[in-house]
């Protein structure tokens, strides 16, 4: 059979697939057909910051048919590499870089492997691996009726059963500006239901005192916004939901704040001396003034939200100090954090956020929003250290999200199996075995609407308000988030539900995401599949794994595997109006039993039927 010169995800070139830790050995090898000739071969590398790759002679080694293994063994410190190859031959002096599905080839116009080194102490949390996160916008999951007190009177209250409003109209009802009233108490009331689901963590959008509903500008990082209750219904919430075997996690919003906050104070709301307020003020470093005090930088060019300077000694403290913020909400039984827009958060900040939370308890959850490959981001002109073992536990994997959104819309299994090797290929294993799996958050479109008939993605607000996906379009879409679904529950690291997909909510983006959860109008066709993959996957110790195999990938369907030393996991999703058929691999020739899908015949080959997922498990 004809080999390539080098493949990055095959145990045959490389003695560890993916990451590997500082100091630890890795052995790559060249593999050379005779006809080459080759007489010596060069490994050359670099380390991300450096202009000029080393030559590294790799030595002969043993032959295989008609080709011969060139290598060496290299150690390296935390970090970023490039690699690629050269080799000598009477023909001349060759070059073999990375190209299609990773694979090397003879030819100078490839790229260089990735190769990420991270710190050999890094670790993360245990008891979320094999787990499941539920995301809730904590305005619209459930409203215990609780009385509240002091709710500023500028805000809204909604009817819960009300679309979210869309316009800025500057009436009593904007955007924004409308509560529908769910609260802490609420999600304690509903954690039953949650403990149904097999969640193993809460993820709650900012949950402190602001002024829109979505709370991501913040007004008092040290208070509970009153609509929501206050610090003791937080740690009761902990306290039940730890119970249950459920951990919870907050949003951290520390790039900027709000201006209509004690740290600022634009419109007077507060007795504090703001930022805005006095040049003598405490905060006023917080902040980048550009002129004082109207000019300054803002998120995104935003002046409602200014944008705080992470740098400065005294936000640094009032952040992650011994009595600040991270320490402070960790001490009332919180287990993590998730950084909003961390790609805007100086490296060192990161680190002190971490320092912070694994002080207080080393088992506590660090996570990210990055939106892109995290391992070699770079934002602000310099690359990122997200996942290197001083900063992030891990982060949301929108390039999951987006690889299963178009496989199923485009049926190119190919770039589905690519995203995901080159992923979980990137990643450090302990990174990759804590990934927030979403198919959708706040920030996104509903998946349901997403994988509808007549999604668009240009469409105005207000068109948007009256998009809905009703009768045979409802149920197709309906079957094609189970086909999402069965494939984001058994991918390596952690599936992430956004409170309400699990029964049918549908809505486009900000705001119509974020409407109030339906209790009275559940699916419970799709609630019970839910329930069902989340009993499978706590059954399953293959998938609070690392490692990912592909199987079959072509013709609008995939088949990717996960096992372990204990059992074997099968996915099968078929995106085709028709019938596939495929063999079995060789784990899964004998105790195998069929969670959903057709058993496989006396041959060893499954019927996937068209438009259907086939999971299988295997005792090993």
């Amino acid at each position: 059979m004809p080999y390539y010169p080098f493949d990055s995800r095959n145990n045959l070139y490389r003695s560890k697939i993916g990451a590997v830790a500082a100091e630890e050995t890795l052995r790559l090898r060249l593999l050379l057909h005779n006809d080459a000739q080759c007489n010596s071969a060069y490994l050359l590398i670099k380390k991300d910051d450096q202009e000029e790759y080393s030559w590294i002679n790799l030595s002969p080694a043993e032959f295989l048919d008609d080709y011969r293994f060139w290598e060496c063994d290299i150690t390296l410190d935390t970090g970023l590499y490039w690699y690629y190859f050269k080799y000598d031959s009477p023909h001349g002096q060759m070059t073999v870089t990375k190209c299609k599905h990773s694979l090397g080839f003879v030819s100078d116009k490839g790229t260089s492997w990735q190769q990420t080194v991270y710190e050999k102490e890094y670790k993360t949390p245990d008891w979320l691996k094999g787990g499941i996160i539920y995301q809730i916008f904590p305005d619209r999951f459930y409203n215990s009726g609780t009385t509240k007190t002091n709710v500023p009177t500028d805000r809204y209250l909604s009817h819960w059963e009300k679309q979210p409003e869309y316009r800025q109209n500057n009436g009593p009802c904007s955007l924004g500006n409308d509560y529908y009233g769910g609260d802490l108490k609420g999600i304690t009331e509903k954690l039953p239901y949650l403990y149904e689901l097999g969640i193993s963590c809460i993820y709650l959008n900012p949950i402190f005192e602001a002024h829109s509903n979505h709370r991501y500008n913040t007004a008092n990082y040290l208070k509970i916004d009153p609509l929501l209750g206050n610090e003791d219904d937080l740690k009761n919430l902990c306290t039940e939901a730890k119970k249950l075997g459920i951990a919870v996690i907050l949003d951290g919003v520390f790039s900027h704040t709000g201006d209509d906050s004690i740290y600022f104070n634009r419109l007077g709301r507060y007795d504090s001396i703001g930022a805005y307020n006095s040049q003598e003020s405490e905060y006023k470093n917080w902040f980048n003034f550009k002129g004082w005090p109207n000019l300054y930088d803002s998120w995104w060019g935003i002046t409602t939200l200014p944008e705080t300077n992470e740098l400065n000694h005294n936000f640094n403290e009032y952040i992650t100090g011994k009595d600040g913020v991270i320490r402070h909400w960790m001490r009332c039984g919180v287990m993590g954090w998730r950084l909003d827009v961390a790609d805007e958060l100086p490296d060192s900040f990161i680190e002190n956020i971490r320092t912070a939370l694994k002080s207080e308890n080393p088992d506590g959850y660090l996570l990210g929003e990055v939106w892109e490959d995290a391992s070699n981001k770079t934002s602000y002109g310099y690359r990122r250290k997200f996942l290197c073992g001083k900063e992030l536990d891990s982060v949301m994997n929108y390039p999951f999200a987006n690889a299963i959104i178009d496989f199923l819309n485009d049926g190119d299994a190919c770039k589905f199996v690519d995203t995901i090797a080159e992923t979980t290929e990137n990643y450090p294993k302990e990174s990759i075995q804590t990934l927030m799996n979403h198919i959708g958050t706040h920030d996104t479109p509903r998946i349901l609407t997403r994988l509808g008939n007549n999604y668009r993605n240009n469409l105005t607000r207000a068109q948007q308000s009256t998009e809905f996906l009703y009768n045979e379009d409802y149920i197709r879409a309906i079957d094609r988030v189970k086909l999402a679904v069965a494939i984001q529950f058994t991918l390596p690291g952690v599936p992430s539900i956004f409170y309400g997909d699990e029964v049918g909510m549908q809505g486009y983006g900000d705001p119509f995401c974020r409407a109030s959860f339906p209790w009275k109008n559940i699916n419970n066709e799709l609630l019970e599949f839910y329930k069902k993959l989340g009993k499978f996957r706590r059954g399953c110790s293959c998938l609070g794994g690392y490692e990912f195999y592909p199987v079959h990938s072509e013709s609008g369907c995939v088949l990717f595997m996960r096992k372990d030393r204990t059992d074997a996991v099968l996915t099968a999703v078929n995106t085709n109006n028709y019938e596939i058929w495929a063999e079995l691999p060789k784990e899964f020739k004998n105790n195998i039993t069929a969670e959903f899908g057709n058993m496989p015949n006396s041959d060893g080959w499954i019927k996937i039927d068209p438009n259907s997922i086939g999971l299988y498990k295997s005792i090993l």
